[in-house]
């Protein structure tokens, strides 16, 4: 039986930033917290690439475009949607995640999702670096690992 699995090492590995500037505050917080990731687990700023779109409904196109180019090994998508009085969250936050989702699954190449889907703007805070840790940071890590996870898997399974 053979078991795969991604590692942490970050070291050689291409990866782009994908953030939205809509809530910008929180969002570079959580594009900081991507950073220090990457950095600790052997990312030179050599092989970071940060992509800044106007908001999260933006943010899969650019995902998708940089996961189509060859040149990345994966992309960490970073934004943050509040919940409002109306129904325009659900469309925002929806839209973001479906597109995401779709980039990551076209194109092959591992996309983070690191978007904030929160009630209110204390909530978003705690998951910048407050009490809920930095979710930045945790995209990145998921992407350093998966990244990893995709160059080992055989390219047909």
């Amino acid at each position: 039986m053979r078991t795969y699995e991604g590692s942490f090492d970050a070291r050689g590995l291409r990866i782009a930033i994908v953030a939205s500037r809509f809530n910008e505050t929180i969002g570079r917080r959580l594009v900081d917290g991507a950073l220090d990731c990457l950095r600790r687990h052997g990312t030179s700023d050599d092989n970071l690439s940060i992509t800044w779109v106007p908001g999260a409904f933006e943010l899969p196109g650019a995902a998708r475009r940089w996961a189509s180019s060859g040149r990345v090994d994966a992309v960490i998508a970073i934004g943050v949607v509040i919940r409002g009085e109306t129904p325009h969250f659900d469309y925002v936050a929806g839209g973001a995640a479906e597109g995401i989702s779709a980039a990551a699954n076209d194109t092959g190449v591992p996309i983070a999702f690191g978007v904030l889907t929160t009630d209110t703007a204390d909530q978003a805070e705690a998951r910048a670096g407050g009490k809920a840790g930095n979710k930045g940071f945790e995209a990145a890590l998921a992407a350093i690992e998966m990244a990893n996870l995709f160059a080992e898997l055989p390219k047909e399974l």
